[in-house]
């Protein structure tokens, strides 16, 4: 059973805690969790894109000019699709890019980016971010003492409106719940902070 120290915001080891082998050991299935990703991103997308069929497109449908004796080409509307501000051939259609991954899969995929983390020193346990006031400035500073520089992903397991406030002006640092924690979350952040008590339900859930 692996072990990760328990720190506060001076830097300061107040602790260590058992992390379940039964997710942090997990194997570590590399196209696992590119279908992660790759199914998060796609539910990114809005798919609102369009364009106009040659029957959407405003014009009259009466042709032109007559079939034969004006040398010029034939022709039946002016939308069609040759002409300029004509209608466009298979052009994009909105649709749904989403598609769903299977929970043991989803459950697999993050179980995976968390033995990365893990493996990669790239996670890190704090006893809880009890601060003062709301202030940016502060809160930074805690994140510089405990070493952390550049893209950093916070999950904490309560509501704390002191740390919302003070991470929202932080361009670096993404914060969200430990329940809503996703593989692309997790492999796209340098620094993985959880609070004690967030890394602690995770691993509860995870290990079920």
């Amino acid at each position: 059973m692996a072990k990760v120290e328990v720190k506060n915001l001076n830097n300061e080891v107040v602790g260590n805690l058992d992390l379940a082998d039964a997710v942090f050991a997990a194997p570590i299935n590399e196209g696992l969790m590119h279908l992660a990703v790759k199914q998060y991103r796609a539910s990114l997308r809005a798919g609102t894109h369009k364009t106009k069929t040659r029957a959407e497109v405003s014009g009259s449908g009466k042709k032109p000019w007559k079939q034969k004796g004006t040398g010029r080409a034939r022709v039946g509307e002016i939308r069609n699709p040759l002409w300029r501000k004509g209608g466009i051939v298979m052009g994009p259609q909105p649709r749904d890019y989403s598609a769903p991954l299977p929970k043991k899969m989803f459950r697999a995929a993050l179980k995976s980016a968390l033995a990365v983390k893990l493996r990669d020193k790239q996670l890190s346990v704090v006893d809880a971010f009890s601060l003062a006031d709301h202030k940016t400035k502060a809160f930074s500073q805690s994140l510089t003492k405990l070493g952390f520089d550049r893209k950093i992903l916070i999950i904490d397991h309560e509501e704390n409106p002191n740390l919302r406030l003070a991470a929202r002006n932080l361009g670096e640092v993404q914060l969200m719940p430990n329940l809503q924690l996703t593989p692309y979350h997790l492999l796209n952040a340098r620094h993985v902070v959880f609070t004690k008590a967030a890394i602690q339900a995770l691993q509860e859930v995870l290990s079920k």
